[in-house]
């Protein structure tokens, strides 16, 4: 199976854009000292996305997604920071 994604190239003028899947469902939580990250295959898609927009080498270190409950992750979820480092 091959699944090919689109992200949008970055453009200092105007920032990192996303673009999430239709009908995409995320959740998060904490338990047991692990992170766990939920989600149907829309959202799995659009969480690779938007790593993939991340990645790009234009994309400053510090850059980062904040994602919660009321900015792409269902209620109750755990806020969720993916930010592009160095290490």
């Amino acid at each position: 199976m091959k699944i090919e994604v689109d992200i949008i190239k970055y453009d200092k003028n105007k920032g990192i854009q996303f673009e999430w899947e239709r009908a995409f469902g995320i959740s998060t939580d904490i338990g047991n000292n692990e992170i766990v990250i939920k989600a149907n295959s829309a959202g799995l898609i659009s969480l690779a996305k938007q790593l993939l927009t991340l990645a790009q080498d234009e994309v400053s270190v510090g850059n980062h997604i904040h994602l919660d409950e009321y900015n792409s992750l269902e209620e109750g979820s755990v806020d969720l920071i993916i930010e592009k480092s160095n290490i």
